[in-house]
């Protein structure tokens, strides 16, 4: 029996992962602004005890990218920090971990919300950091252009360290609330930041006590090298896509040796990459199952897809059965774009292929079969040294998450790989991550006398 268990997080964008998913006559098509929906599949989740739901994030409505105007399921969800707090209210154990961007928010406000989430939810926040890929974001913020990847990332290691920085603002007894003495809080206990960088200039102190789990647990998506260096530096749970085996291995032993100059060690991240599972009692009906979904997808949809994850390049005027053309190179996606070049070259597929490859999973890990051989591929890697977890992406929602917690989670947990409850109450704890010290935490060596 393997002590170390596999770690779960849940997609759950709305009707479901793929791209056809509103279509389907199982699936919620309004589940972006669902709130019923949403409370339904975080309990499913969390009786699936998986570590925590996701939600990925954009700050434009996605109209338009050379799509059919009005045929895209773009453009309506909640913002997710709002959901879940209300979400955390009917659950007790599963995390959430909320998207934001460092191009486009402010440091104080989002440390502000993020901090607020995280006592709502009793210690159960997690923020996805995220530089904003879309182009389309930058004039709903009064910019001309978006910035480029390289200034994106710079400013986005400094976010970060500024919000670190004010959720430390107060001790984690600052707050006394003495009666008898008048005293609400030790002044002592109170810290301004008086941040002065490139691109921010904050005093501090946050508005908000220091958040239960000292910080919200900090994640990341992006696989470029900028990506995959920021992660090394901040993350404790990378979420990426990879293919095969092979390529995840390589990724795994890249962004866990990039820890150790930062002071860090690999048991401080956590790499989860996506699954896209469709599910079923025989492999005949799971791959029925992925073929009626495949079947509603629209051409002019697909290509429209498939144009974003290459970074908005206008594909229409290529032929759909011709080859996969050369592309520009692209500010927006790097990463995901060469994902789906490589797909393209391996495969020798035509522009069809190559989006009906990836309109379920968007260039992440797709499995259709029977519990055992999903549960038999999830084990591979997860003992292989290729992931310590895996971010699943069900294909229509609600089924889809349904069908993975009543088939697959007891197939893992028989194996021994999974857990049958909660470690704990936080994230962090779920996670198996320590709690941060603050900046402004004596030391023992610090506190001994000279």
């Amino acid at each position: 029996m393997s002590q170390r268990k596999l770690r779960l997080g849940a997609f759950l964008p709305g009707a479901g992962h793929h791209v056809a998913a509103w279509r389907h006559p199982a699936a919620q098509a309004d589940g972006g602004i669902n709130l019923q929906h949403y409370i339904h599949i975080a309990q499913t989740a969390e009786r699936g005890l998986f570590d925590a739901v996701f939600l990925a994030d954009g700050l434009a409505a996605g109209i338009g990218n050379g799509g059919p105007e009005g045929k895209n399921a773009w453009g309506g969800s909640f913002e997710p920090v709002t959901l879940f707090s209300a979400l955390s209210v009917v659950t007790e154990h599963i995390g959430f971990i909320a998207t934001a961007s460092t191009t486009y928010e402010d440091p104080y406000i989002l440390a502000r919300k993020f901090a607020s989430l995280d006592h709502i939810s009793g210690g159960r926040a997690g923020w996805n950091v995220v530089t904003t890929g879309s182009s389309a974001a930058a004039g709903n913020f009064g910019l001309d252009k978006h910035p480029d990847h390289a200034d994106r990332y710079e400013r986005a290691h400094e976010f970060v360290d500024v919000v670190k920085g004010l959720w430390d603002s107060w001790d984690d007894d600052a707050f006394v609330r003495d009666k008898d003495r008048g005293q609400f809080y030790e002044p002592a206990a109170r810290h301004e930041l008086n941040h002065a960088g490139k691109h921010f200039a904050v005093r501090g102190p946050l508005n908000v006590p220091r958040p239960p789990q000292g910080y919200p647990v900090i994640v990341q998506a992006g696989s470029s090298e900028a990506g995959k260096e920021l992660a090394a530096e901040t993350a404790e749970v990378i979420f990426t896509a990879q293919q095969t085996l092979e390529e995840a291995q390589a990724f795994y032993a890249d962004v866990k040796g990039r820890l150790a100059k930062y002071g860090r060690m690999p048991d401080q991240l956590r790499i989860m990459p996506g699954v896209f599972p469709v599910v079923a009692a025989t492999e005949e009906e799971a791959q029925e199952k992925y073929q009626a979904l495949q079947d509603l997808i629209l051409p002019e949809v697909g290509l429209a897809l498939l144009s974003g994850l290459v970074g908005g390049i206008d594909l229409s005027g290529y032929p759909l059965d011709g080859p996969v053309p050369e592309l520009p190179g692209t500010e927006n996606m790097k990463s995901r774009q060469a994902l789906m070049l490589d797909i393209a070259r391996r495969h020798h597929f035509t522009l069809r292929q190559l989006y009906l490859w990836v309109a379920g999973a968007r260039g992440h890990w797709t499995l259709v079969g029977t519990p055992a051989q999903i549960a038999d591929q999830l084990q591979s890697w997860f003992e292989n040294g290729a992931a310590d977890g895996f971010n699943i992406m069900p294909p229509i929602l609600p089924s889809g998450l349904d069908d993975f917690v009543a088939l697959v989670v007891p197939e893992l947990q028989r194996r021994g790989l999974y857990r049958t409850e909660y470690e704990g109450r936080t994230l962090r704890d779920n996670l198996g991550l320590a709690r941060p010290a603050s900046r402004y935490a004596i030391t023992p060596a610090e506190a001994v006398p000279a």
